[in-house]
């Protein structure tokens, strides 16, 4: 279930900083979705449990998960007494289904991964919303008013609505950061092809590039989610299906180029060769901030974070370092764009057991106001941001709205992010007058140029969210042949001439056809043949991020 969302998201990532609001206080006091009543007597609230992702990335000072600033500030603000139950972000599967098997489950499921949603739906464990909405949501029911998209991908086979949805800015979700002042240093070029990547990998590795006179520096890395940026360039989907001449495929074909690269790289010492323990990626992105990595394919959890915090952390160590965004060079089956997020996203349930599933809906619909989304997700005004000349909020101080706010977004995973427009795009977040600041909105801007671009490919057949989970019979065997597949591919990178990626390739075809593969890739060739007019595809996502690019302006 990982790599599934490595996107997604990111939207951790996304969801850490973004800005959301356009001359609205963050400071007022929502009002109760019940404002219509003229009685002053206070409303009772119901007592509901809402799940919440645990990244181990709150500060010890701000408190924990489940008692901090931002759910004091909910449980006084909001409809409802929330209690929350801490879901470990990489091990989500295996904690909803000892919830649910226990009947602990808590009454909101906040998340994004379909694998874990879709069962829990077939089970039917959890709650068909139309009627609960029609009846008792304000907020929510208008976002699905506004944005039909949203209701449609949120719409089941059977007319039921199981999944609360959002809207928001699409982006890339990964990019490759490459260090210019070392390609000048060493005479070289913006590698255009994975074959340059190669070149240029070597050179940082092998020539001294910090000019130390020692060999103790990487040539990239490819721990974690930079190991995906490299199955981005190849056309790799990984776990799930790509487009190869118009069909849904698994395209072993482009995860065994993807496998000979990655070989290639630690066969000849130009990565980190303990790569495989780095399980989260923070060793490598160490050694690039130390000044000892020369490129860095990573997932953007925060473009202001990579763009600005990250470089002036470089720049403590190397004051003349120069980091540049590149696009993903071009590979022998074509030219792709990194994975992106969807403008339009599942990211919450209701269990079927909720006892106050009117509570439940109010908790939403406070979640889908802008008063809470902006406290949320930028803080209070005048404490953490200020409005600028444009009625749009900005940072007063980073350093303090990291610490403090950054955390804060995952509690607003419902939130609709793109309800004020101009205003609730990410290059809002920097304030231009500082130099610093400038310079990351240019790193942005020219990284969304080079990776929102129609005219290259996407690995998956559409975003990745959206490709229809396997009925509960192939599950099973789905994720057992996956797990398999994924170590045939990693034994092969780690085995030197004993275990050849030709051999791999073949390995994975036989390990795919006893797992009944034949029979998965019929059932996603089927779903693409009968629905690829009706769902979201790729030409909406471009359709959206062309609609996006005007209201900016």
């Amino acid at each position: 279930m990982k790599k599934w969302f490595a996107t997604s998201l990111t939207m951790s990532l996304s969801i850490l900083m973004v800005l959301t609001a356009c001359n609205t206080k963050a400071t007022e006091q929502p009002i109760s979705s019940d404002a219509s009543t003229t009685s002053t007597t206070p409303v009772k609230k119901g007592d509901i449990s809402v799940s919440v992702y645990d990244r181990g990335n709150i500060p010890a000072a701000e408190g924990t998960l489940e008692n901090n600033r931002w759910t004091k500030f909910i449980n006084e603000n909001g409809p409802a007494n929330v209690k929350y139950v801490p879901i470990p972000r990489n091990d989500a599967a295996q904690k909803f289904n000892v919830l649910f098997a226990s009947g602990l489950a808590p009454d909101i499921i906040n998340e994004f991964d379909p694998n874990i949603i879709n069962p829990l739906i077939d089970q039917k464990q959890l709650m068909p919303l139309n009627d609960l909405i029609e009846k008792n949501s304000v907020e929510y029911k208008k976002v699905l008013q506004d944005y039909p998209a949203l209701k449609k991908v949120a719409t089941s086979p059977d007319g039921n609505m199981y999944k609360i949805g959002r809207v928001l800015e699409s982006f890339p979700s990964y990019a490759i950061f490459i260090r210019a002042d070392w390609l000048k240093k060493l005479n070289l070029d913006v590698p255009k092809t994975t074959e340059d990547l190669y070149k240029v990998a070597k050179a940082f590795a092998e020539q001294d590039p910090d000019g130390n006179g020692k060999k103790d520096t990487y040539g990239m890395a490819m721990s974690y989610r930079s190991e995906y940026v490299i199955d981005m360039m190849f056309g790799n989907p990984v776990e799930l299906y790509g487009l190869v001449n118009d069909q849904p495929s698994r395209a072993f074909e482009n995860a065994k180029l993807a496998t000979e690269f990655k070989k290639r790289l630690f066969d000849e010492g130009l990565i980190d060769k303990d790569f495989v323990n780095d399980k989260n990626g923070a060793k490598a992105k160490q050694d690039f901030l130390n000044g000892k990595m020369g490129i860095f394919p990573t997932f953007v959890g925060s473009w202001f974070d990579s763009t600005v915090t990250d470089i002036q952390t470089l720049k403590k160590a190397v004051p003349d370092a120069d980091v540049i965004p590149i696009a993903l060079p071009k590979s022998p089956v074509g030219e792709f764009i990194p994975d992106v997020q969807s403008p339009v996203q599942m990211t919450t349930a209701i269990n079927a057991k909720t006892k106050d599933p009117v509570a439940a809906i109010k908790y939403i619909d406070f979640m889908d106001r802008i008063s809470t989304g902006t406290a949320l997700l930028f803080g209070m005004e005048g404490s953490h941001y200020k409005n600028d000349v444009n009625g749009c909020p900005q940072n007063i101080d980073p350093n303090k709205s990291k610490t403090e706010v950054s955390w804060a977004g995952d509690y607003a995973q419902s939130y609709s992010r793109l309800l004020l427009g101009k205003c609730s795009f990410f290059e809002n977040q920097y304030n231009t007058d500082i130099p610093e600041q400038k310079a990351g909105l240019d790193m942005f801007n020219k990284a969304e140029s080079l990776y929102l671009d129609s005219s290259k490919k996407y690995r998956f057949v559409t975003l990745q969210e959206l490709i229809p989970a396997f009925p509960k019979d192939m599950q099973t065997s789905f994720n057992t042949a996956k797990k398999q597949i994924t170590d045939t591919w990693l034994k092969s990178v780690l085995s030197g001439d004993k275990y050849s990626a030709d051999q791999a390739y073949k390995d994975v075809l036989t390990e795919w056809d006893k797992a009944g593969g034949k029979q998965m890739d019929d059932f996603i060739i089927g779903w693409y043949k009968n629905s690829k007019d009706s769902s979201f595809m790729m030409k909406d996502l471009w359709e959206t991020v062309a609609k996006q690019a005007q209201m900016k302006k």
